[in-house]
């Protein structure tokens, strides 16, 4: 649930993916890729975005 809303943080630009708790990122990564926007999850979470 909480990893939900801050991919949707994420999507909105209302929050960067470094700023996401360290528990979640790796949830909010999965949802983040699951909706398609890998650009936006870094590397060593399995996104593709360049740090």
């Amino acid at each position: 649930m909480m990893a939900m809303f801050f991919a949707q943080r994420v999507i909105l630009g209302k929050t960067q993916f470094a700023d996401v708790p360290k528990a979640l990122k790796a949830g909010t990564a999965e949802v983040l890729i699951e909706s398609g926007l890998p650009e936006l999850v870094p590397t060593e979470y399995g996104g593709t975005m360049e740090q």
